[in-house]
């Protein structure tokens, strides 16, 4: 009788041993904002490869530019969207990072975005300058719009301390929490880093009306200068019907990073379907028509995962 048991016991541990072992592995994606592109676009890609790649499941939440590295580098998600000067900022830690952040590897360069920034088409307020005691919503915490924010009004004397001192009020807000806010007047000030153009800006374009500010050459030359990583960019006058000339702001790259421990093979499984299916994403997002596989590794500035980097050499890219 105790042989008997004895089997039974061996024989549920090699089952539930062969259980685990054939268990889908977990791809889990930190994307952006219900209100913005990542969050629409990534949980598109994970589907895809979901369906596409034998052997995983995969997940999409919400994040931002910097929390994205930091989820990444701790193990808290395999695949993540950022932007090309983050992540250089999170490897080296440097700017927002307080630390190196190591486990983080370049997957692919996707579009340029640019800094938006917002106010009802009302306001007296015309400049960084007139900011200074407004209440403005640059977005959340360890997101990198609030990173640029704050490198904005650094460079104009002034801080969110200062702003809540003038009475103001800083709003750590998502995307569809600030289009709220400037509807109730309960903010003067949208800031986002994001794709243009953008769901949110165009709905309060519609109601209540609003106005862009941009930053002046000396301001954009200045800030760029003292923050290694960000670029020049532009909001083009055929983005918004509200505008009659482009808009000069920062701009920064969108890129998407894994966790250096998937293997060789899932990531280069990853890379193919993520490039396969390209066409599937633009039904998606129009922006997706930026995503060119030559830019794939533009602007990579952190070792690109090998898996990547092998699909990459075998088209041609590196």
């Amino acid at each position: 009788m105790k042989r008997i048991s004895s089997a039974i016991l061996v024989a549920s541990s090699l089952l539930a041993t062969a259980s685990i072992a054939n268990a889908d592995q977990f791809i889990r994606m930190v994307s952006g904002p219900s209100g913005g592109s990542w969050y629409p676009l990534g949980a598109k890609v994970m589907q895809t490869m979901e369906s596409k790649i034998k052997g995983i499941s995969t997940s999409n939440t919400s994040g931002g530019g910097i929390s994205n590295v930091l989820s990444v580098d701790g193990g808290d998600a395999e695949i993540g969207w950022t932007y090309a000067h983050t992540v250089a900022n999170g490897y080296a830690g440097k700017g927002k990072f307080k630390e190196a952040h190591k486990n983080v590897r370049y997957f692919a360069t996707l579009y340029p975005a640019a800094f938006q920034v917002a106010v009802r088409a009302d306001s007296k307020i015309k400049s960084f300058d007139d900011m200074k005691s407004a209440n403005i919503s640059p977005g959340k915490p360890k997101w990198t719009g609030t990173a640029f924010c704050e490198s904005i009004i650094k460079d104009y004397g002034y801080d969110f301390s200062t702003i809540k001192k003038n009475g103001g009020v800083v709003h750590m807000v998502s995307y569809k929490e600030s289009v709220a806010l400037m509807k109730d007047g309960q903010a003067d000030v949208f800031m986002a880093a994001t794709s243009v153009p953008q769901a949110s800006f165009i709905e309060l374009e519609n109601s209540p009306g609003i106005r862009f500010i941009g930053l002046p050459k000396d301001r954009i030359d200045r800030i760029v200068k003292n923050n290694p990583g960000y670029i020049y960019g532009k909001i083009p006058a055929s983005a918004y019907k509200s505008l009659d000339k482009d808009i000069p702001t920062l701009g920064i790259v969108t890129s998407m990073i894994v966790h250096k421990d998937l293997s060789d093979d899932l990531v280069y499984k990853m890379t193919k379907v993520f490039w396969d299916n390209h066409a599937e994403f633009v039904k998606v997002k129009g922006v997706w028509k930026k995503v060119l596989m030559k830019d794939a590794v533009n602007g990579a500035a952190v070792p690109i995962h090998p898996g990547a980097a092998k699909y990459y050499k075998e088209q041609g890219v590196m």
